[in-house]
């Protein structure tokens, strides 16, 4: 059974790289310029631009994330040997892809000696 709290975590990860994120955190930004300017100081500056900073962040590790399983596919399509379901990893939580790794290693333990 895949645990709620992990599907909302990694969904609610995935759409902090979306640009509608930055959309959301700039009206937020504009709506508290707007409607509370005197609560913002260095303080709040320094949150606004840690929140921007990893907006930024999450999105260029989600690009580079997306490049490598697009390569990695195109490689596990070309060769007949390797899995389908192999392919199919990028879409299961963390935790089950630990899982799936962790009876690939014992495989190749027991293959080894």
């Amino acid at each position: 059974m895949a645990n709620p709290l992990g599907k909302a975590l990694t969904r609610a990860g995935t759409l902090t790289a979306r640009p509608g994120a930055f959309v959301l955190f700039l009206a937020y930004a504009v709506l508290w310029i707007l409607f509370d300017r005197e609560s913002l100081n260095w303080h709040s500056v320094a949150t606004i631009a840690t929140w921007a900073m990893t907006l930024v962040i999450q999105r260029a590790e989600h690009r580079d994330t997306q490049a490598l399983q697009a390569k990695i596919d195109e490689l596990l399509h070309a060769d007949h040997r390797a899995g389908n379901g192999t392919t199919q990893l990028d879409q299961k939580e963390p935790e089950e892809i630990e899982s799936f790794r962790g009876q690939h290693r014992a495989k190749d333990g027991d293959a080894t000696r």
